[in-house]
């Protein structure tokens, strides 16, 4: 590798980093910024807010992919991620500043979100355009080395926000931080974005863009041939269905979910969890150059399946696991005294759904489930006899669900008696068949957890560390930006940002907290088997031949 080799691999992928650093910093503040910005609904439909406003910024990367794509092809890679890394800085800065519900009202959850989707729009088209450009500097047979360095970015920027963030958090205390200091990770991105900007004003373009443009066969309608000629629009279907679904799910399974999980459903406190997760980055990392490097020898295609079939079928005896070395007061309880919902199913509503009002959930088996899911109580659904109300059983324990009366928008007064009630004697049940309220820290198995979670972020490298320089093969460079930038901002936006969403969407409403693994587990499946039959390898394609 040559020194100007490792200024373009640095340049490109420091920015990258900085880049990834702002997008994930709200998914590391998710459960603060639930009770900042929405602190008028509930804590459990806050909270799945809080994940919707986080994916909102995955749901226009495909558009900013679009029209960024078509930047890059047509101007050139460089000066487009150089607006990128622009509207992604100012935005994170932007956050930091933002006025909370407490202070004027529904403006600040609008405010918040609008910030994201300009996130999202920005991050569509950086990762195109940075793996683009540092594939087009690569000779040939070291794509995979080359652009594994980009990979490693994402994990990077999430390490690097856990690190922002437990620094804030243990400088000021967790009253302050809670309070105003969850602003200053966002506030001090300013300060990268400077750095990043810099970078970038001092890099060239790449030399296969300068050699289309000098024989004058640069595209002036990128989307038209990318998307409107089938031969194209094949491959881009494919490279989603058939690679970037099923590498989207495995990434942020192996780190956000897995983050998630952590705190939410084994009650690990958050500077506990977010350290161990750190942890496990370090250490799995390198792996990321490691399966890039590796695919240069045996191609992208087989490391990329083999991390999606090892996680289809690992993802429920690990996390599993997870439980038993993170919280094993819990495990033991759920194993000794089950929690069962006995309930007609005429009377449950959909418990996952954010938008319900509180008083939608006035059945008694919208009561009982509500609570244990507020309560991060894993339980399981048994059909209860018609028109009566629902049970909670607790080991040998049932106990009988109220039913409230909606009056003036509310639970009238004997309702909310009722609900509390039953909610202290639920309560006093699960402390007495050994639930824990929150996970014993001299029990953990910290170096098991830890263990765990390298092994999630060893298949997020095996996945991930391939795909960029797969991708960049499957175009040629004439709509390479805008080809590539699509399937992969599809499929890490839409099937790989819904995940945190959709899965807890799923446990919320099954009451199991393994449930949403199906989410993750169907998708890598689906996408070994299309990738398998039907995706070609391209490690050996000379992406010069394809102009």
């Amino acid at each position: 590798m040559t020194p100007q080799d490792r200024r373009v691999i640095f340049a490109s992928s420091l920015g990258t980093v900085f880049e990834w650093y702002d997008f994930y910093l709200y998914g590391a503040l998710a459960s603060i910024v639930a009770k900042q910005f929405f602190s008028a609904l509930d804590p459990g439909a806050a909270f799945i807010f809080a994940l919707l406003a986080f994916a909102a910024g995955f749901l226009v990367r495909p558009f900013g992919a679009l029209v960024f794509g078509r930047l890059g092809d047509m101007i050139g890679r460089k000066y487009t991620f150089l607006v990128t890394i622009l509207i992604m800085g100012l935005s994170t800065f932007i956050v930091g500043l933002l006025p909370s519900y407490g202070s004027v009202g529904v403006a600040a959850p609008v405010m918040l979100i609008a910030m994201r989707l300009l996130q999202g729009l920005a991050l569509g088209g950086e990762y195109g355009g940075a793996a683009t450009y540092v594939a087009e500097h690569a000779p040939p047979g070291r794509r995979g080395a080359y652009t594994a360095w980009i990979q490693t970015t994402a994990t990077l920027g999430l390490l690097l926000s856990l690190i922002v963030v437990l620094g804030t958090r243990t400088l000021l205390g967790e009253a302050a931080f809670a309070d105003w200091g969850w602003r200053v990770p966002f506030l001090v991105s300013v300060l990268l974005l400077v750095v990043s900007v810099w970078i970038r004003l001092s890099m060239n373009e790449s030399p296969a863009f300068r050699r289309m443009k000098a024989k004058g066969r640069s595209s002036k309608t990128p989307l038209k041939e990318s998307f409107g000629q089938w031969r194209n629009l094949k491959v881009v279907i494919l490279a989603l269905v058939g690679l970037t679904a099923g590498q989207a799910v495995v990434w942020y399974s192996g780190q956000f979910y897995a983050l998630f999980f952590l705190t939410q459903a084994l009650k690990v406190d958050n500077a506990t969890a977010n350290l161990m997760m750190a942890a496990a980055l370090v250490v799995g990392t390198p792996f990321f150059l490691l399966f890039g490097r590796l695919s240069d020898r045996i191609g992208r295609k087989p490391i990329i399946m083999a991390g999606c079939l090892l996680a289809a079928l690992s993802y429920f005896p690990l996390f599993g696991a997870l439980t038993q070395a993170a919280n094993p007061d819990l495990a033991a309880a759920q194993a000794h005294a089950r929690v069962v919902v006995h309930a007609d199913d005429a009377q449950c509503s959909f418990q996952g759904s954010p938008i319900a009002r509180e008083t939608d959930f006035a059945s008694s088996c919208d009561i009982a489930k509500r609570f244990l899911a507020q309560n991060s109580v894993s339980y399981e659904n048994a059909t209860g006899e018609a028109g009566k109300p629902a049970t909670v059983t607790i080991g040998a324990k049932s106990i009988v669900a109220p039913t409230a009366v909606v009056g003036r928008g509310k639970f009238d007064d004997a309702s909310m008696r009722r609900i509390a009630a039953f909610e202290r004697e639920v309560a006093a049940a699960l402390e007495a068949a050994g639930y824990p309220a929150a996970a014993d820290p001299a029990k953990m198995n910290v170096p098991m957890v830890i263990a765990l979670l390298v092994y999630l972020v060893i298949l997020v490298a095996m996945v991930y560390g391939p795909i960029a320089a797969m991708l960049v093969e499957l175009f040629p460079t004439r709509i390479r930006y805008t080809s590539m930038s699509l399937p992969y901002h599809i499929g890490n936006g839409w099937f790989g940002g819904l995940l945190p969403t959709t899965a807890f969407a799923i446990v919320a409403h099954t009451g199991n907290m393994y449930a949403g693994l199906w989410y993750p587990v169907a998708i890598a499946a689906a996408t070994c088997v299309i990738g398998t039959l039907f995706i070609r390898e391209t490690k050996d394609v000379d992406i010069y031949a394809m102009d």
